[in-house]
């Protein structure tokens, strides 16, 4: 007798609303990204299978039509490996969701698990020097509200080397209003922190509560309806505001700015104050050193102490002398023809 097939539909729900947040405690933002992933492979599965995203079955999620999504995200959606990669990964942690609750899918979970991850380039991170961060965090009118918000938002992004997430998401009560003199930053993988801040920052967000709309809602930063904050509403004011920073320093409109080269910027520069990778990792809650390495990478400082430090080999003196022009002849015409010169 066949055995009964299962619809995705239940689990995933399931999965994405009591698993990941309650049982894993996974961030808002990771079941943000993994409900994402859901959503491109269904869509894409459907359009392939023919069916309803809502009646497609476990066992129709198998590798071949797995593979073939992670084909059509780097082709046709053009998505990098990196991009591709964290798809796969949300895919094999939903199956090892399934393994205690369907075995009948051991088998496919297996195959889907074999799927390799692909290797995706080291670049050097992008950061920003000190003028150009400068002109980035004078840009803001301070004369407006949207403006006052929008320094405090900055200056709190680099100081704390804060992801755009933990900005976004960072609530009254994570802040120290009596001294204004550190933030609590409840960071990835839930592993939290507390920064000390300089006084310009501590200055900013002052600032900000100030003229900050009376509301119940916990947020520290909101958007123009009083509503919280978004990741694309912080990349949005970002853009608008490294645009304005540009006609000061002209070499940030040939950069790249995302609200992660604001943490990035903070690692260099701290790092370059402090000549400790230990206290960068630090500073920006990272889980091991391995992950604060890039940052060594890309500071040229670091590769000039260690050339500084080390002996270069010696050179043998010596002189040129022109051959011998009898001898030189002579050894032209003792060669053999080539004829295929």
């Amino acid at each position: 007798m066949e055995a009964p097939h299962d619809c995705a539909r239940p689990y995933l729900s399931s999965f994405l609303r009591e698993h990941l947040p309650k049982e894993r405690r996974a961030s808002q933002h990771t079941c943000e990204a993994y409900a994402q992933s859901f959503q491109l492979l269904l869509q894409f599965a459907a359009g392939r299978l023919k069916l309803k995203p809502s009646k497609i079955e476990i066992e129709r999620l198998d590798a071949p039509l797995i593979l073939a999504f992670l084909e059509h995200l780097e082709r046709q959606r053009g998505n990098s490996a990196r991009t591709r990669n964290a798809r796969l990964a949300a895919i094999n942690s939903f199956f090892r969701y399934l393994e205690y609750r369907v075995p009948s899918c051991l088998d496919q979970s297996r195959r889907l698990h074999a799927i390799p991850m692909k290797k995706t380039d080291q670049a050097l991170v992008g950061y920003l020097t000190r003028d150009e961060l400068q002109a980035l965090l004078d840009a803001p009118d301070a004369s407006t509200v949207s403006g006052i918000r929008d320094r405090a938002m900055l200056h709190l992004a680099f100081a704390a080397g804060m992801r755009v997430s933990e900005l976004v998401g960072l609530r009254l009560d994570q802040i120290d209003r009596q001294t204004m003199s550190s933030v609590h930053i409840m960071g990835k993988g839930r592993r939290e922190r507390v920064l000390p801040l300089w006084k310009q920052t501590a200055a900013a967000v002052k600032a900000w509560l100030k003229v900050r709309p009376v509301t119940d809602a916990p947020e520290l930063f909101f958007n123009a309806r009083a509503q919280a904050m978004t990741r694309s509403g912080f990349e949005y004011i970002l853009t608008k505001h490294v645009a304005a920073a540009a006609r000061k320093a002209p070499s940030i409109a040939g950069k790249s700015v995302s609200p992660h080269v604001l943490r990035h910027t903070c690692a260099m520069h701290t790092l370059q104050a402090t000549r400790d990778v230990r206290k960068v990792s630090l500073w920006l809650g990272h889980a091991s050193l391995q992950s604060t390495e890039i940052y060594l990478r890309a500071d040229p400082t670091e590769k000039l102490e260690a050339l500084a430090a080390m002996s270069p080999p010696m050179l043998t003196p010596g002189r040129f002398r022109a051959p011998d022009k009898l001898l030189a002849m002579l050894n032209v015409a003792g060669r053999k023809p080539n004829y295929a010169e």
